[in-house]
């Protein structure tokens, strides 16, 4: 223990206020009174409220909520807008052709909603229920006993200097210990990815594949509201040969969630995911919805994409991984927020029995057998092989897809594999070369005014939360080889080579930072890596 340190003792302490660590929480209180048993349940989250770092597109899909909470709507649950009508377009440079909606994203019983809105009031429920809930504190340290075993993670010190050492404002971080400690911090998340490597958690799984959301949400002429409306688009600004698409849709309140995925497993480092976003929405079948209106929110976050085959062990010595950091997602029907739910509650249940049969820091060995006999796992398998299988372009992937869903129904007698999304990129030199429009400022836009609108913020005083193994690499061989793509890959401006006479280096604009993690997965060496800022720091999604 560092003896600076106060340190605060729980039954669970759960990382991460997402559907899956608070549907876990709220789980957790739930089977403790049902039992009458106490049972101390503690949250913590980096962002500086409930929600503030949450960021989905999103319609929800509410089998896992209609479980935690069966009277949600008299609870005043912000699910507002039921779905009314799919539509799913391929687009070419100026036209779109309206195709059948795959099964999986029919949307029938399903809502538009503000993922961070329903985190919020997801919140409340836990702290009506007895949850400790802390927002505004980034969990930096994952704390182990003598035994090597998970007994608890640590806050960041606050009021550390660029310097490294502590100023004026110095509070020593505080130590949050567990009989069992439930990970739930999303897609690539710094705590994960160590206990990843310390537990050897992705032997013998795929590797995991991402993509990155980008996102806006519009208020809209109210002529052209059509709340329930679902459209999706493949095709058109990007090649057949990378994996993406876009969402629309609208909300109630004359509101329009607008974004775009692009898989990261691109091959030429020219793309600029933010970039292609803004053509997008210069397509005539998307322009009709935004004319006359204006944007109102940004964001940008990862998305674990892999699937059934990237799923890793789940759990370790005192302690279990739940939702995206777990990679719960399900890519065909691009939903995740049900699956994370699911996966939290499942594991309340495993880890209530663990701790009520009088364990402490053993494994919790029955959660990934009851996942195993829940629908998610069922969910996950069926959709298993569709990501995978566009490897082999646009075309050949929505054939493929097609034949995995209606012949084999999702039970092909194979597995398809994935690859490293890092290591997927090609000399800039044998790649074409992308030149982007510049943005109009009504329609179209460019990184920094976008960040404003994400309401990031970061303390300057503080070291770079975005750090280099090798100083070296961003210029010997990003620049050199790829073109410096950390420059195009980031949707906010993080990355900038600066040329001071001669010599050219990398300037890393950490206050910018949207925590995405999309250089943490993408950079070609693997040699930037990503860790938390102090707690409070980053985006506030307030709608979205």
């Amino acid at each position: 223990m560092n003896p600076q340190r106060e340190s605060l003792e729980f039954d669970v302490v759960i990382v991460g206020a997402g559907p899956s660590g608070l549907g876990a929480a709220i789980r957790l209180r739930q089977l403790a009174a049902a039992a009458g048993q106490e049972l101390s349940v503690c949250v913590v989250d980096k962002g500086a409220e409930v929600g503030a770092h949450i960021l989905s597109g999103a319609v929800f899909e509410p089998r896992a909520l209609n479980e935690l909470i069966p009277d949600w709507r008299d609870k005043g649950a912000p699910l507002d807008t039921p779905a009314k009508e799919d539509r799913f377009l391929y687009l070419t440079g100026s036209r779109s052709l309206r195709l059948p909606t795959p099964p999986q994203m029919h949307n029938e019983g399903n809502f538009i909603i503000s993922l961070g809105a329903l985190c919020r009031w997801l919140g409340e429920q836990a702290a009506e229920a007895g949850v400790e809930v802390f927002p505004g504190f980034a969990v930096a340290e994952v704390l182990y006993d003598d035994a090597g075993r998970v007994r608890g993670v640590a806050t960041g010190d606050m009021g550390i200097g660029k310097d490294g050492e502590p100023t004026h404002n110095f509070t020593p971080g505080v130590e949050l210990l567990a009989r069992q400690t439930i990970f739930a911090e999303g897609c690539r998340g710094s705590l994960t990815r160590a206990l990843f490597e310390r537990f050897d958690l992705r032997k013998g799984v795929e590797p995991q594949t991402y993509g990155i959301g980008i996102k806006e949400l519009w208020e809209i002429d109210p002529a052209k509201s059509q709340p329930g409306l679902i459209l999706h688009t493949v095709g058109w600004p990007l090649d057949h040969s990378t994996y993406g698409g876009s969402f629309l849709y609208h909300l109630s309140d004359n509101l329009v969630s607008v974004g775009f995925v692009v898989g990261l497993d691109y091959t030429n480092p020219h793309l600029s995911p933010f970039e292609e976003f803004q053509r997008y929405k210069t397509h005539p079948a998307i322009r009709a919805h935004l004319e006359g209106g204006r944007r109102i929110s940004y964001g940008a976050r990862a998305i674990s994409e892999g699937g059934f085959q990237s799923i890793p062990k789940l759990t370790f010595p005192g302690g279990l991984l739940v939702g995206d950091a777990a990679g719960f997602l399900n890519a065909p029907k691009i939903k995740g927020s049900h699956t994370a739910m699911k996966s939290g509650m499942v594991a309340a249940e495993a880890v209530f029995e663990h701790l009520a049969g009088g364990a402490n820091a053993d494994e919790v060995t029955a959660y990934p057998e009851k996942l195993r006999q829940s629908w998610l796992w069922d969910e996950l398998y069926t959709a298993r092989n569709i990501r995978p299988g566009f490897r082999w372009g646009l075309l050949p992937g929505i054939a493929h897809a097609a034949l995995d869903t209606y012949v084999f129904r999702g039970r092909a007698p194979w597995t398809l594999g994935h690859h490293e999304d890092h290591a997927s990129l090609k000399p800039a030199d044998a790649m074409p070369k992308i030149a982007y429009p510049k943005p109009d400022g009504v329609l179209t836009f460019d990184r920094l005014s976008s960040v404003y609108l994400s309401n990031t913020n970061h303390e300057e005083n503080q070291p770079a939360h975005l750090r280099l193994k090798d100083a070296g690499v961003p210029i010997r061989v990003n620049l050199e080889r790829y073109a410096a793509p950390e420059t195009r890959y980031c949707p906010a401006g993080v990355y900038e080579i600066v040329r001071e006479g001669a010599e050219p280096r990398l300037q890393i604009n950490a206050q910018n930072c949207v925590h995405c993690k999309t250089c943490d997965i993408k950079d070609p060496t693997q040699n930037i890596v990503w860790t938390v800022p102090e707690g409070g720091g980053g985006p506030n999604y307030p709608g979205m």
